[in-house]
C-alpha cells in the first residue's frame, strides 16, 4: 500500500478541445479532494481506453507551462509536447495529468528569472541554481494520488524524463514501458534540450540537437 493519503474524484465535467492547428477532440477532465500539495491539478481523459480490458493506458505526467502552452513560447518544447501528447493518447485511450509546477516546481517568476540568467550563458539547470533553486523541484505524489483516484496503477508512461518513470515506481505505479515524445527543436531551444540530455539523461537524440 501506498504511504501517501488517498485521492478522491471531485467532479468530471467533458469539454471540447481544439487547437490552433484545427486538431480537435473530447476530454473528459476530472478534478480531486486531497491532493498532497494542495494544487489544482487536472486529469484529462482521452480515448477509451476501458474499451480493451487488457490494454493498458497511456499516461503523460505534463507540467504546466504557461509560456509555451499558452502562449507559443519557442524557448522550450512544452507546447508541441502538449498537443502531440493529447492527440496520441487520444488514438491509444489513457490519460494526461495537467500538473502546475511552472517552471520544473519553480513558479512562473523564477522561471523568467532564470530565462534572464540564460540569457547571459547559463543553462536551464545552472539557472535555477543560480537563484538558489532546485534544479528541479518537481515531486510526483499528487500524481500518483490522482491516477490511484482513477483506478490506474498500471500505465505506459508517454515521457523522454527517467524521473517521471523512476518517481512513480517509487510511489507505487507500475510503469511498462515509457514512450518517448517527438523532438522539437526551435532555434531557441536547442540549448535547453542539450541541457536536459546532459543534466538530466532525458532521452532525447544528441546528435539531432545541433546549434547550428
Amino acid at each position: 500500500m501506498p504511504d501517501y493519503p488517498a485521492a478522491t474524484q471531485r467532479s468530471r465535467v467533458r469539454v471540447p478541445l481544439r487547437f490552433n492547428d484545427g486538431y480537435s477532440v473530447d476530454a473528459e477532465l476530472v478534478t480531486f479532494h486531497g491532493l498532497a500539495d494542495g494544487q489544482e491539478h487536472v486529469a484529462m481523459i482521452l480515448g477509451t481506453p476501458s474499451a480493451a480490458p487488457s490494454a493498458t493506458p497511456l499516461v503523460r505526467l505534463h507540467s504546466e507551462c504557461l509560456t509555451g502552452d499558452v502562449f507559443g513560447s519557442s524557448r522550450c518544447d512544452c507546447g508541441p509536447q502538449l498537443r502531440e501528447a493529447v492527440e496520441q493518447i487520444a488514438t491509444r485511450g489513457g490519460v494526461l495529468l495537467y500538473l502546475r509546477q511552472e517552471g520544473r516546481g519553480i513558479g512562473l517568476y523564477n522561471k523568467l528569472d532564470a530565462y534572464a540568467l540564460q540569457d547571459e550563458g547559463l543553462d536551464t539547470y545552472a539557472a535555477n541554481t543560480a537563484l538558489g533553486l532546485p534544479e528541479d523541484a518537481r515531486d510526483y505524489t499528487a500524481a500518483a494520488q490522482m491516477l490511484t483516484a482513477l483506478g490506474i496503477t498500471e500505465l505506459d508512461l508517454l515521457s523522454n524524463n527517467p524521473d517521471k518513470a523512476n518517481q512513480l515506481r517509487d510511489l507505487g505505479i507500475t510503469v511498462g514501458h515509457r514512450v518517448p515524445t517527438g523532438v522539437f527543436t526551435t532555434a531557441h531551444n536547442v540549448r535547453y534540450l542539450r541541457a536536459k540530455v546532459l543534466q538530466t539523461q532525458h532521452t532525447l537524440p544528441l546528435a539531432e540537437l545541433t546549434a547550428g
